[in-house]
């Protein structure tokens, strides 16, 4: 069907809608139209053979009462006169058969032999009826009627009847619709064939004339608007390719004049990594160095301090004692300043490698090193289980030795110190933290704790050379980490870090200015 309507013109279309339209409601009224008709004819055919049926039971009471066949058979044969009655018989109140009749054209044995059920069944070809026959209220027998029903006849004839009708009837519409639709759609064709034309010519001067003031006439003008809104569009559309040709050609230009410029770049870019290179080689060779240069004569330094000491102790008084031992711990913090300078370097250097970490194992070790330590110290240290990440095992460890390490230093003076190391969620992202309730400190000064060689406590008060925490930022970014403080002098202090690109939080504390 919808084939059939896509390779037609809108005139066929209309035409075919209208036949469409009158057959769908012909069928629909015709299927009730026989349907109402047969309905009727089966109900007058039940009403004509219950009468003919009831005549012959008050006709026959007598003949049953005194058992007089002849009567009765007398009665039957009456039926005679009724040509669509084909048999008949009458049946005593024991169900026996009393009397019959049959036509020429009906056999003997469509009678019954004895009475069936009260009723009546039709079908196509007969009709098949049981009526009581009774007096003064008491059943004394039945009759029976069989007759030719004619519903197939009727059938044949009112189909043939709406068929005419039908046909005489889409004959009709056809003309009509035809008639119609030459002057519905003459002004549709038309336009259609002026579409085509400007199709073909790419004339939008061109323009349909208006006849009717319908709907028709509604389109005409709506179409020599398009036309002309299509012609100013096009030619609008001319200029803006032109202007578009000529960026096209000047974006080409930008992008030899870019291509160029990226290849210029390229070749510095290799030549400052090939420097870079250089640098860091230098910058290698100079640490070793520097490593090597200054341990000897610090080492110098130490060792005759302590051979002084040891040797020419008795001659010394206290002060000078005193100057040795200064010399003395100048020297082993120098030596430690440097170890921490060449972490902090090396930590800057080395080549990330992630793998899984299981970060409760590492601080397990760690506190259990510094435990072996100190072993007169009793420190209550709570690690969570579980803490798993992916990193770099080496910097990782070192970010967590300086970590824990400050917490183990800085709660040294409390009797009842506590170390935690835990994860929790903070804006939605998981965190890793240290926390522990020593000495704490200021948060006004937050600042300086990520950049080397600031302290916020005295170093004779907790040694160290305060390069442990520039050292543990550099690690958390090299993983692309956050690391920031909270804390209150004398109640304790607790960093949080991130190790994950998608743990990275936003935080206002410390980690704005640390990270």
């Amino acid at each position: 069907m919808k084939a059939l309507f896509a390779l037609r013109s809108i005139r066929h279309k209309l035409l075919v809608g209208v036949l469409l339209t009158t057959a769908t409601a012909l069928l629909i009224l015709g299927a009730i139209f026989i349907a109402y008709d047969l309905e009727d004819y089966r109900s007058r055919i039940a009403d004509e053979l219950t009468t003919q049926a009831d005549l012959i039971s008050l006709g026959s009471t007598a003949a049953l009462e005194f058992e007089d066949h002849d009567t009765a058979e007398q009665i039957l044969a009456s039926l005679r006169l009724r040509p669509e009655i084909r048999a008949a018989a009458i049946y005593d109140k024991n169900g026996n058969l009393f009397a019959r009749y049959n036509s020429a054209t009906a056999s003997v044995a469509e009678i019954p032999l004895r009475g069936e059920r009260l009723g009546i069944e039709i079908d196509s070809d007969r009709v098949r009826l049981f009526r009581p026959i009774r007096s003064d209220q008491e059943l004394v027998g039945s009759v029976f009627l069989l007759a030719q029903s004619g519903i197939r006849e009727r059938t044949f004839k009112v189909m043939l009847f709406f068929i005419s009708i039908a046909v005489l009837a889409l004959v009709a519409s056809t003309l009509l619709a035809s008639w119609l639709q030459a002057r519905i759609t003459h002004p549709i064709m038309e336009v259609t064939e002026l579409a085509r034309q400007v199709v073909d010519k790419r004339n939008y001067d061109l323009r349909a004339k208006r006849t009717t003031d319908d709907e028709v006439g509604f389109l005409i003008d709506a179409f020599n608007q398009m036309l002309s809104q299509i012609g100013l569009r096009t030619s609008e559309l001319e200029d803006s390719n032109t202007r578009l040709a000529q960026e096209i050609h000047e974006r080409m230009q930008a992008v030899d004049e870019i291509n160029r410029l990226n290849a210029e770049l390229e070749h510095r870019v290799e030549e400052r990594t090939a420097e870079l290179e250089n640098a860091n080689k230098e910058l290698e060779s100079f640490s070793y160095s520097v490593s090597h240069d200054l341990r000897a004569p610090l080492r110098s330094i130490d060792g005759f301090s302590q051979a002084l000491l040891e040797d020419y102790g008795d001659q010394l008084d206290a002060d000078g004692k005193d100057y040795l031992d200064r010399v003395r711990n100048g020297a082993q913090r120098m030596g430690r300043l440097i170890d921490d300078m060449l972490n902090l370097s090396r930590v800057s250097r080395m080549e990330l490698v992630r793998r899984p970490l299981n970060l409760s194992e590492i601080a397990v070790e760690i506190l259990a090193d510094l435990q072996q330590s100190e072993p007169q110290r009793q420190v209550d240290a709570e690690i969570d289980p579980e803490l798993l990440v992916n990193g770099d095992s080496r910097l990782v460890r070192v970010a967590l030795e300086n970590l824990l390490g400050n917490a183990w230093k800085y709660t040294a003076r409390r009797d009842d110190a506590r170390i935690r190391f835990g994860q929790t969620k903070i804006d939605g992202r998981t965190c890793f933290f240290v926390g522990d309730n020593g000495a704490g400190f200021e948060m006004k000064y937050a600042d300086r704790l990520f950049t080397p060689f600031q302290r916020l406590h005295d170093s004779r008060e907790f040694p160290g050379t305060g390069v442990g925490l520039a050292t543990v930022q550099r690690v958390i970014r090299r993983h692309s980490g956050r690391i920031w403080a909270e804390s209150e002098p004398d109640n304790g202090s607790t960093f949080y870090f991130t190790l994950n690109p998608s743990e990275e939080l936003s935080h206002d504390t410390t980690s704005d200015s640390a990270g």
